[in-house]
Order: C-alpha cells, then sequence, then structure tokens
C-alpha cells in the first residue's frame, strides 16, 4: 500500500515538501494514545534475542535512524513508535540557518537513491537543546545528538563552534557525534585531516564533560566514504589514541562514477550528497577496514545504502554493532524498520552465533585467520 502511495502521491511530490507531509502525520500519530500505543505493537514487536549493548547503553535493537531526518528532535516518540531502536537528531549547528536555498533535495527512484545539498538547515543548538530539556518522553528509544559547523563560521573558529553546540546539548544526549562529513558546508570535510580533528575532538569532548557531571556521554565521529583508505586508517588511530567511543561510517558521497547509477544524467549531476542503494558497496568497505584496523577497542556504526535486512547482516559482520538507515525509509516506508528487525532475527538464529554480539566483524575475523593461514603455508 505504501509503494502504491508513494508511486501515484509521494513521487509526483516535491521530495522536501513531501518529507514533511510525511513528518507531520508521523508526529500526529504520536500524540494519540490510541493510535501511537497500535502502532508501536504492530511496527515495533520486540526480538529478545536483538538486544543490544553499545557506548553502555542499551537497546531493544542494534538498528536506528541516521542523522538528517529528525534535524530538530520533534518527532522522536514518533520514530520510536515505527520501530527505530536509536533516533539521531540533527545535524544541529552552534546558530540557526536556512540551510542552501530550494531545490535541494532529489529523488533518483531508479537508483533508491536521494541527492541533497540541504545545507544543515536547523533551528540552532539553544532551541533544540530547550526542545530536549522540555521532552516528556512516551517511548524512550536512545537518542543521539549529531553536531556540525555553522555555516558561516571561518574554518579555523570551527573548534569553538562545535564547543558550544556540545556544552549545550550534552545532557540532553544519550550520545553526542561529531560531523565533519557532510559535503554540503563549504570547508568541513577539511576538519577530517587529522591535524584538524585533533583538536577538535579533543575540545569537544572537554566540553561534554564539563557540561554534564555524573556520566560520560560518548562521543563518536562520523566520516565520508570518500576518504582515501590511508586516511581511514588514520582516523581509526586517531579515534582510538583519543579513547573516542565509536566512528559512524558512513556519510553521503560526492562521488558519481562506477556507482552504478541508472537515473538521468540532470538527476545524477545534481550537486550534494549521494545516499541509498548506490553507496553500499563503498560504505561496506570502509566498515570492514575500520573494523580490521581497530577490532573491539570501539563501537563502529554502519550506515550507507542499507535497505534490507541482508545489508543490516552483513553490517554487523563486518564490524558494525549498531546499523543506521534513511534513505531506503523514503522508499520502503513505516513497515520497514519491522522487517529489518524480522530479518535478522531470523539470520541471527539461523547463524552459528548465539547473540549478535558474537556476529559482530565475524565476517573481518575469518577472513585475517584465513590470510594468516595462507602465509604460514
Amino acid at each position: 500500500m505504501y509503494k502504491l502511495f508513494f508511486r501515484l502521491v509521494f513521487r509526483r511530490m516535491d521530495p522536501e515538501a513531501a518529507h514533511h507531509l510525511a513528518f507531520r502525520w508521523i508526529r500526529v500519530a504520536a500524540r494519540i494514545p490510541v493510535l501511537r500505543t497500535f502502532l508501536a505493537a504492530w511496527l515495533a514487536p520486540r526480538h529478545t534475542e536483538l538486544r543490544t549493548e553499545a557506548l553502555g547503553l542499551r537497546m531493544h535493537g542494534p538498528f536506528g535512524l541516521a542523522a538528517g531526518f529528525d534535524k530538530n528532535a520533534v518527532a522522536i516518540d514518533g520514530m520510536a513508535m515505527l520501530g527505530f531502536d536509536h533516533v539521531e537528531i540533527g545535524t544541529v549547528t552552534g546558530e540557526a540557518q536556512p540551510g542552501n536555498p530550494r531545490k535541494r533535495l532529489f529523488r533518483l527512484v531508479a537508483d533508491r537513491a536521494l541527492i541533497n545539498r540541504m545545507g544543515f538547515n536547523n533551528d540552532g543548538s539553544a532551541a533544540v537543546a530547550a526542545r530536549l530539556a522540555a521532552r516528556r518522553p512516551v517511548f524512550t528509544p536512545v537518542v543521539g545528538v549529531n553536531i556540525g559547523k555553522t555555516k558561516v563560521v571561518p574554518e579555523e573558529e570551527a573548534a569553538a563552534d562545535y564547543v558550544k553546540s556540545a556544552e549545550r546539548l550534552a545532557r540532553h544526549a544519550d550520545y553526542l557525534v561529531v560531523n565533519v562529513s557532510s559535503p554540503n558546508t563549504p570547508g568541513l570535510r577539511n576538519l577530517q585531516a587529522t591535524e584538524a580533528l585533533r583538536p577538535l575532538l579533543t575540545a569537544v569532548r572537554e566540553a561534554a564533560d564539563r557540561a554534564v557531571t555524573g556520566r560520560r556521554v560518548p562521543l563518536l565521529v562520523k566520516i565520508a566514504p570518500d576518504l582515501a583508505d590511508e586516511d581511514v586508517d588514520a582516523v581509526a588511530d586517531l579515534a582510538v589514541e583519543l579513547g573516542l567511543d565509536g566512528i559512524i561510517a558512513t556519510n553521503t558521497t560526492i562521488a558519481r562514477a562506477g556507482l552504478g547509477l541508472r537515473s538521468s544524467p540532470a538527476q545524477v549531476q545534481e550537486a550534494g550528497g549521494l545516499s541509498g542503494a548506490p553507496l553500499k558497496a563503498r560504505s561496506l568497505e570502509v566498515l570492514r577496514r575500520l573494523y580490521a584496523r581497530v577490532g573491539d577497542r570501539i563501537t563502529l556504526v554502519g550506515v550507507g545504502g542499507v535497505e534490507t535486512a541482508e545489508d543490516a547482516w552483513q553490517r554487523i559482520l563486518a564490524g558494525a554493532t549498531l546499523v543506521q538507515g534513511y534513505s531506503a525509509f523514503i522508499y520502503e516506508g513505516p513497515l520497514w524498520a519491522r522487517a529489518i528487525h524480522k530479518g535478522l532475527a531470523q539470520r541471527l538464529r539461523q547463524s552459528p552465533y548465539a547473540t549478535l554480539a558474537d556476529a559482530v566483524g565475524a565476517d573481518v575475523r575469518k577472513d585475517a585467520r584465513n590470510a594468516r593461514k595462507g602465509n604460514a603455508a
């Protein structure tokens, strides 16, 4: 029914307008007690075998909503109602900003992909912090807060801008993410270079510690799929050196060539970050490389091209303790998280692993053992 509705209605609408319409429906449904109870029972059944511990947090399962859908923390209950085990809000910047001029969101339906150049449109860290402080949760998913750089802030002042957001938002976050990988804020990706990233992460860590007493807020960094392999290794080594809690792999890509795109050249060449199915292979490759480098020392979150339970399972075998999605939600609709959970539970039961934790990184470890055997021979 959703796919028919998408084809007849959503597909004919401006993508951003369709997003706001669907978003409004989700928020309204979550405010009606009888409806939200019914929908949560139907869309978010619990599979006890999928219970996950990550970042010192307990979750009903490993599958969450990636940053970008709920930029301003206005629909956390609604997304939990739809079955997401954790909800990452944002990206939130130090100051409010409108983002880039419209049109800035594009569907590549033939490729099950999106291109966006939203530009971190959000209400700003002060407003989002106030909204989170006033929240009276109906559901209690783990809530991550993703922070980025305000566009007008010069690159050399970026750390202070991130610190401002961290000081305001850390106390309301179950975990905090430093986003240095969006392609839609000028100069942002330059902050992925370790010489810039080290002082930035250190400053955010110190700000979060100052802002929150009684607990340590887990800190993660989100990286781009477009990093060269040696730069992925450098970020991994830096994360371990700084005692970072996790890495999210990956954000959207600016690459187009070689991704098997079937959409029209005009669509494909729109500026912005590409997400969805074409990102699947590279995102998985980066994840495997990270796990081979860091092992179980930090938590890895796999995102990018996750459409099916099999995709989520492959991310877990490649080293992800948590898995996120966004773009496929647009194409699959409200039953998507339910299908992911059901499929993961089936795969775990059919696997040789007793728990999801046992499966994390299993393929990478197996490849490493086989390589050692080959070298010994």
